[in-house]
């Protein structure tokens, strides 16, 4: 068996992945298709959840890079200049990080492939005097003509959520005008080494990092109902370098004292540690 498919009725288990009583978990291929029709159904059902436990840490109109608190008013990875600047944001949620770009005078659109996340952005914006457009999209197939946007940026949106994460970067080098700045954030590479687990069983390796096979949440029919994919940092390197992109920057953000809070395998324990996070600077 090669893959996790609608037509897949069964999947044999890996060794050291539970069941529980709702959901299965494997590392199994998974195609294009069937992964955007996961990920779509999972943020679609779980928006309401994921904004009601996170709403408040990312806040309303707030640039956040990732769990450990990098925010974009201190980290300047977009620029120290954003008035009148045309920017996309890949993966938006809420459109939380468009909100505060917008303030900032620049020309922000969002686009996320989860209705239902985008629904949360149309309720922040209720009222707004100037709401942030919103379009639904897959991010591997952007509906924006070439050279559109200044400034193409993704904070854990997307990138880890596609099978084919190079279309992603194609995609972002199309939109961009020439100088232009493609910036993302997603789980660190080396975190795929280690259970997601924030406690000490977070902290023992106990995966190859060479394993390329998405983390899959599947029902008792063996349908994808979450995927998300790994790449290693050599992997993203050659991605960004195929797409005609030349990388600028990696930031790999160190946990900062007085954070407590814990978001799935973020934790103070691991990051004192562990790097959590890793973060693209890119230019066309």
């Amino acid at each position: 068996m090669t893959g996790v498919t609608e037509e897949s009725p069964e999947l044999p288990r890996d060794p050291g992945i539970e069941d529980n009583d709702t959901v299965r978990v494997a590392r199994r291929h998974l195609s294009d298709s069937a992964t955007i029709r996961a990920n779509r159904g999972w943020w679609d059902a779980n928006a309401d959840e994921y904004q009601a436990e996170h709403g408040a840490f990312l806040g309303d109109a707030r640039f956040i890079w990732c769990p450990e608190g990098l925010d974009e008013a201190s980290a300047h990875l977009l620029g120290t200049d954003l008035a009148g600047k045309r920017v996309l944001e890949v993966g938006a949620g809420a459109a939380q990080c468009s909100r505060w770009l917008t303030a900032q005078g620049a020309r922000a659109v969002a686009s996320d492939l989860s209705f239902g996340q985008l629904e949360h952005a149309l309720r922040i914006d209720a009222g707004a005097e100037a709401p942030v457009p919103l379009v639904q999209a897959d991010a591997t197939r952007l509906p924006f003509a070439d050279e559109a946007f200044d400034i193409v940026c993704s904070a854990f949106g997307a990138v880890p959520f596609v099978a084919d994460s190079a279309a992603v970067m194609r995609e972002a080098a199309r939109v961009l005008k020439p100088g232009g700045r493609w910036v993302f954030s997603v789980s660190h590479p080396v975190r795929w080494v280690f259970p997601d687990d924030p406690g000490e069983g977070g902290l023992t390796a106990r995966d190859s990092y060479f394993d390329r096979r998405p983390y899959v949440e599947f029902d008792e029919r063996g349908i994808a109902t979450y995927a998300e994919h790994h790449r290693t940092f050599g992997d993203r390197v050659r991605e960004i370098a195929a797409a005609g992109l030349t990388l600028v920057d990696v930031v790999e953000p160190e946990w900062p004292a007085g954070l407590t809070e814990v978001w799935g395998g973020w934790s103070p324990l691991r990051g004192r540690v562990i790097p959590g996070t890793a973060i693209f600077v890119t230019v066309k």
